[in-house]
């Protein structure tokens, strides 16, 4: 896949984690972001954000496998639900699905996956959330805030990915999924 990803000549690439949106909320999300005239929203997969795009050397990429490895050994399963709209505008022209269960859980993934070899300052403060418009014309927000005010969705959290951004095709590709250690109440339940 031609340089896959390698920024410049200085064997850099993008990476990015997250919390996968799925089946069928994610692709339900996506065909709705790329209505709103998103022409990105084909290579973004439907995702909470815990690490947003970062640039690292190739060569640190065992070394954040083994934080990331670490991270979720740390956490354990959780449920998501998402419910209605909210925006960051004026500030940011964003639309998004709010996350009404999980953001705790999010905020604590997120402090863990932001450390060690991936700790780095955010633009603005982590407020985990699914996307549905980013950088349209007013008119589009508007239309994605009022469109998906009535979305709900309920799935469970049991892991978070690496994805790596393509320059090839400006995509995101998963890299490796991590998954949490199941909890002791969950192994109980289940004998």
């Amino acid at each position: 896949m031609g340089n896959d990803g390698v920024i410049g000549g200085g064997g850099r690439v993008l990476i990015g984690v997250s919390l996968t949106v799925p089946e069928p909320y994610g692709s339900r999300i996506q065909d709705a972001r790329t209505g709103y005239g998103d022409t990105r929203a084909h290579g973004i997969p439907t995702h909470v954000t815990l690490l947003p795009p970062t640039e690292v050397p190739l060569s640190a990429l065992p070394d954040v496998d083994g934080h990331l490895a670490r991270a979720a050994a740390d956490h354990r399963p959780f449920q998501v639900t998402l419910r209605g709209t909210g925006s960051f505008r004026p500030v940011s022209q964003v639309v998004f699905v709010q996350l009404e269960q999980g953001v705790r859980e999010c905020r604590e993934l997120e402090a863990s996956v932001r450390s060690g070899p991936l700790a780095r300052e955010l633009a603005f403060p982590y407020h985990p959330h699914v996307t549905v418009a980013h950088d349209l014309p007013d008119e589009a927000l508007d239309r994605a805030y009022a469109e998906l005010r009535g979305f709900e969705a309920g799935f469970p959290v049991e892991g978070f990915s690496l994805h790596r951004f393509s320059t090839d095709d400006e995509a995101w590709r998963p890299l490796r999924r991590y998954g949490f250690p199941e909890s002791a109440a969950g192994a109980a339940t289940r004998r």
